[in-house]
Order: C-alpha cells, then structure tokens, then sequence
C-alpha cells in the first residue's frame, strides 16, 4: 500500500469532522425533550430520525461506492447534510417535523460519510497503521461531536441563545468543506476483489466472527448515542443541573474524554494490539458505568463520566479496523455492514427510554451496561482466536 501526499488526507479528515455533527441528536435530545415537553420514549424518537438511515443505506451505499468511487460518496453525503441544516432554519426553528426532518437529512449525510470515510481512511494510512489512522479519524470526529453540546452551553451563557445557533454553524462549515473536496483530487487504493453485490455483502453475516463484530458495533453505537444523550438527566435528577446549561455539561464531559482517549488511542497503538486495547477499553467502559450507579459526590460523577469516554473512545475503530484487517479483500462490503449496524443509535436509545420510563431513569443505564459486556465478550474471543 502506497503512503499518499497528506494534504489530500485533508478532506477525508474534514469528513470526519462532519460526521461528527451527526452526534448532535445526543445532546439536542434533552433540549428538545425539555422545550417541547417530551417523554424519555418519545426524546428517544429525535436520535431515532437521525440513525434511522444507517440501517436503510449503508449496504447499498457500500456497493454504489464499489462502482462510482468514495469521493463520490464522500461528496454526496455532505451535500445531504447541508440540506439538513437548512430545514430547521426554514421552518424558524418552530416546527418539530422540520428539526426531526433536518436530523434525517443530517443522519443521511453522516450514513454516507461513515460507508465512504472508514474505507478511503486505509488507502491513505501506511501498511500496519490503519488501526492509528482511524483513531485519529475518530479523534477529528470526536471534535464535531463536542461542538454539540458545547455551543450550545457557550450560547447560552454568553450571547443569550441556544441549540438553535448550531444549524448555520454547521452549515456554514459543512459548505466550506464541500469546496475543498470539490478542489482536491484523491486518489483511491483499488483492490483487486469482483465488485460487491447485495449477496456477497450479506453472506458475509455467515461468518460468525464478521457477525460478532457487526453486532459489536450495533450495541456500541446504540450505547454511545444513549450516553451522550441521558447524561444531562442524569445529571439533573442527582445534583438539581439545568438541564439547558449545567446539564449538558455532562455530554460536553463524554465527549471531551472520547476526544482524549481517540487521540491517546493513536498513540497506545503505536504498540500494543488492537485486541488487547479492545479488551482494556471495554473492561474501562463497564466500570464506569458501574459506577454510577454509587456516584458519592458531583465531583467523582464527572470523574466516571470520563472513565466511561474514555473507555468508549476507541471502540468503534478497533471493531472495525480488526474486522477490515482480517478480510481486507471485502473492505466495502464489511464497510456497508459495519455502518450499516450504526443503526444500533436508533434502536437501543429507544429501548433506554422504555426502560427508564417503566422503571426509573437509572434503571436505563443498565442497557449501555450489558452492550458493554458484550463487547467484552467479543473482546475476550477475539484476542484467544
């Protein structure tokens, strides 16, 4: 594999910026939840629309891009979440279907940015540091992740405004970074494979270690996405937070350690396994979680909340990288699988809100809990085989 210019990286690290912005849904829950008086089911209902699109697209995105190219995808999947940031402006930000709409179109762009972004990121990474590579991806995409929950807090304690000042933003950087791409000439790693279809991407599922994995990061996504956004409620119900500013302090912290550890796991992998991280990280998230669970203090729960980041952090790279590292010949079928399994921030967010309405918010932290011991679990089998 040929080492590339870094400079036409660029875009491809951009891209994880903006996919990145596809994580707002997890803060904006507990504000939408609090301004239009949503049940914990029905706020599970805004990350919904946003992930919805990775279970319907990633697949046949992952073959279209098998023949059109990545930077194809890459291009479309901005221009759709640039149309998700103008929706909610032109509804004044007072229409809840328009916001719900502007999260589908943004979901879309980050479905086709992950099915495009995760494989292009191994062209340009020199042999045997993939895994780094897309760490350090994670990293760039840890930083759109913040800027969800931190705007909004900087907005409101200092220019009198609030989560609705993210969408120009966005849009604004979204635009910029759709005239790079447009101005940049990437070139792309072929593999030597047959060109994927629907059925060689789905008998792959046959495979019982593909399938483990796939499952890995359905669970991982799904936990990742109910932290972000319930970590506000929980803040509030223990220690009183507004839920508007203090609250979302809680995110802003998770995202702050995801960013930490995605930029320590590019160096942690400089040498040690990605199995044996992937073991220690999860082991780091299950304690974390555990942990609030006997919170003492204001000042350990924000220690956990960064125990359990940073224990997140680099999950999601490691499931992949090791999976594309085993079968590196079927990259974009195990691209549209693995992204496709991202719907799992629709569907577990959702089981989350079930839980805690029937039994107390707490009670619903035990579904990230067990998505974590599963990981474990792939984590333990991984490494002996």
């Amino acid at each position: 594999m040929s080492k590339q210019n870094p400079l036409k990286s660029t875009p491809i690290f951009l891209a994880f910026l903006v996919m990145g912005f596809g994580d707002v849904s997890g803060p904006l829950t507990s504000q939408l939840q609090s301004d239009f008086s949503l049940s914990n089911f029905q706020a599970g209902l805004v990350t919904f629309m946003a992930f919805i699109m990775f279970g319907l697209l990633s697949i046949p995105m992952g073959l279209y891009q098998d023949r059109k190219g990545r930077k194809h995808v890459l291009m479309m999947g901005l221009l759709a979440a640039l149309m998700g940031m103008l929706l909610p402006v032109i509804g004044k930000y007072e229409s809840f279907i328009l916001i719900l709409g502007g999260l589908l179109f943004l979901g879309t762009g980050a479905t086709l940015l992950q099915v495009a972004g995760n494989p292009i990121m191994r062209d340009v990474s020199p042999e045997g540091k993939y895994s780094r590579n897309l760490s350090f991806g994670q990293f760039v995409k840890a930083i759109g992740s913040l800027s969800g929950s931190l705007i909004p807090i900087l907005a409101a304690r200092y220019w009198g405004m609030d989560w609705k000042l993210l969408f120009p933003i966005y849009g604004s950087v979204i635009l910029l970074v759709v005239i790079i791409l447009m101005l940049t000439r990437i070139e792309e790693h072929a593999e030597k494979e047959n060109p994927a279809t629907l059925k060689s991407c789905l008998s792959l599922l046959k495979n019982p270690f593909v399938l483990l994995m796939v499952i890995g990061i359905f669970l991982y996504v799904g936990s990742e996405v109910s932290m972000s956004a319930k970590l506000p409620n929980f803040l509030e119900a223990h220690f009183g937070y507004d839920i508007k500013e203090k609250g979302l302090m809680g995110t802003l912290f998770f995202f702050i350690s995801l960013m930490t550890g995605r930029f320590l796991g590019g160096v942690v992998l400089n040498w040690l396994s990605p199995k044996r991280f992937l073991i220690l990280t999860s082991l780091l998230a299950i304690a974390g979680i555990a942990g609030l669970f006997v919170v003492p203090g204001q000042a350990m729960a924000f220690v956990l909340i960064f125990t359990i980041g940073l224990g997140f952090a680099n999950i999601f790279p490691l499931i992949f990288s090791i999976t594309v590292d085993a079968l590196p010949e079927r990259s974009n079928e195990i691209s549209g699988l693995m992204v496709t399994a991202i719907i799992g921030g629709a569907i577990v967010p959702i089981l989350f809100g079930a839980v805690a309405d029937l039994f107390g918010l707490m009670s619903g932290f035990v579904v990230p809990g067990l998505c974590m011991v599963y990981i474990l679990y792939i984590a333990s089998r991984t490494s002996k085989s």
